[in-house]
């Protein structure tokens, strides 16, 4: 009796303790994805303010994701090698320092710079999920996944709010960036008290070589890609740059290959059992920071161009809610339909509603209220396909590799944001209304219509990886 005594409050300790954990982790996921969104209803603004073009302001949204996408398989390596929690700490005081940087710039260099800083923060979430899969519970996981992943959605829309209220009352960029500085303090001083030390992980030499050399490659892919318009797609500088993004990616393959501890295991990368999950993950990373830069370019836009609502930097906002409210009701969801239906059939549900939002507002975008709709149904995709893709990440690696393995998930996720921003940057700077620069209602409707096909793509592989591994358990 005693003894029963005793363990019923451990347990119940031990609960309140996992529960300040998954609130920790996921305040400072939230931070994490305010970062990544709360410069797009500003994007137009900023061009005014540099001087800038269209092409060149993207680069305010895409430098972030670029440094995500070489961060965060970086830093997430280190955290199984040193500790998910210091790394946490780590990434989080880089999202200070960006916003320091940001908030005190006066150009549009020193900008980029900070953003970039910024963007490194995203290593975080993968970082959160090894944490999650090293000491929760195993009932308990897909559901703390699952709240975690939906932060990113979630803060992405809440960013957008923030900076509508904010640049509703002042014309600088400088305070947004105070704000995302402050809450980054906060969501430390949560994680130094709530989070597990997580122990000093297994040791080792981070690979700065890979880094430096996915750097490379993707700086010269996304800037060709930024740039044709401009310099001409069949100019000496453009064709340079496919040249070294092939030739910078061909020896980081090499060297990821030679390594014995590689910055990407490359079997994490392209194994049998992970390529879908990080091929669906880069079509929906696609779609989702597509959507993001597209909407609020079209909201802004005022209806003399033939389309466009007129709306202020709030407004971005406020049109984001609906997505923001289903979004969140869906992920506490998420969890659940991955532990009954397994994480490939809910990442191929949550990616087919994602495909439907968007290919509504492809075909009907003359109202608010069809905005509305759409992200609406947009909201419960993301909330219940990232959820999934966090929990699809992991399912098949060894503890000692969760961080990592989420790391590599949240690469592929990134570039897929990061080609989007340049992609539909340059659409929209090639098919304008004539004798203007302003981008055309056809060059949006393309836009979207790619969005689409790409969250379609993200469904189609989650489903056929689902039904091949039903396939293999039921001969097995």
């Amino acid at each position: 009796m005693t003894g029963t005594i005793v363990a019923e409050p451990g347990a119940a300790q031990q609960g309140r303790h996992l529960w300040l954990t998954l609130v920790a982790l996921s305040a400072a996921g939230m931070v994490v994805s305010v970062q990544q969104t709360v410069v797009i209803p500003l994007l137009p603004r900023l061009m005014a303010t540099f001087g800038v073009s269209v092409a060149e302001v993207t680069w305010v949204f895409t430098a972030s994701l670029l440094a995500a996408a070489v961060a965060t398989p970086l830093l997430s390596r280190l955290g199984d090698m040193y500790g998910k929690k210091r790394m946490i700490l780590f990434t989080v005081g880089l999202l200070i320092l960006g916003s320091l940087v940001c908030a005190l710039s006066g150009s549009f260099p020193v900008l980029i710079a900070g953003r970039a800083l910024q963007g490194a923060s995203a290593a975080l979430v993968p970082l959160a999920i090894g944490m999650i899969k090293d000491t929760f519970p195993p009932d308990r996981v897909m559901t703390a996944i699952g709240v975690v992943s939906a932060t990113m959605g979630v803060g992405g829309s809440l960013g957008m709010i923030v900076t509508g209220l904010i640049a509703d009352r002042t014309p600088s960029h400088h305070p947004v960036f105070w704000i995302t500085a402050g809450l980054g303090v906060i969501a430390i001083i949560l994680i130094v008290l709530s989070a597990p030390g997580g122990g000093t992980g297994a040791g080792g030499r981070p690979d700065l070589i890979g880094a430096a050399l996915l750097s490379a490659w993707l700086v010269c892919l996304l800037l060709a890609i930024s740039k044709g318009n401009d310099w001409g797609w069949g100019s000496g500088a453009v064709l340079w740059l496919f040249a070294g993004a092939g030739g910078f990616g061909a020896v980081w393959v090499f060297s990821q290959l030679r390594l014995r501890a590689p910055m990407v295991r490359l079997h994490l990368l392209v194994g049998r059992r992970s390529l879908p999950a990080n091929l669906a993950s880069l079509l929906l990373g696609f779609a989702m920071f597509g959507s993001f830069a597209l909407i609020s370019s079209f909201i802004q836009t005022p209806p003399s161009a033939g389309y466009g609502f007129g709306g202020s930097v709030l407004d971005v906002g406020l049109y984001a809610l609906p997505s923001t409210v289903t979004m969140l009701l869906s992920s506490f969801m998420a969890g659940r339909l991955s532990a009954w239906f397994g994480p490939a059939y809910s990442l191929a549900l949550g990616a087919g509603l994602c495909a439907i939002g968007f290919g509504w507002f492809t075909l009907f975008n003359d109202s608010v209220l069809q905005l509305v709709g759409a992200n609406a149904v947009q909201g419960l995709g993301f909330g219940v396909a990232y959820a999934a893709l966090g929990a699809l990440a992991v399912q098949h690696v060894p503890r000692d590799q969760s961080g990592i393995a989420s790391g590599i998930n949240s690469l592929v996720r990134s570039i897929g944001g990061s080609l989007s921003g340049a992609a539909t940057a340059a659409l929209l700077t090639s098919i304008t209304i004539a004798g203007t620069a302003i981008p055309s209602r056809d060059a949006y409707v393309i836009s979207f219509g790619i969005i689409t096909a790409s969250a379609l793509g993200s469904a189609a592989i989650a489903l056929v990886s689902g039904m091949m591994a039903r396939g293999v358990s039921e001969v097995g």
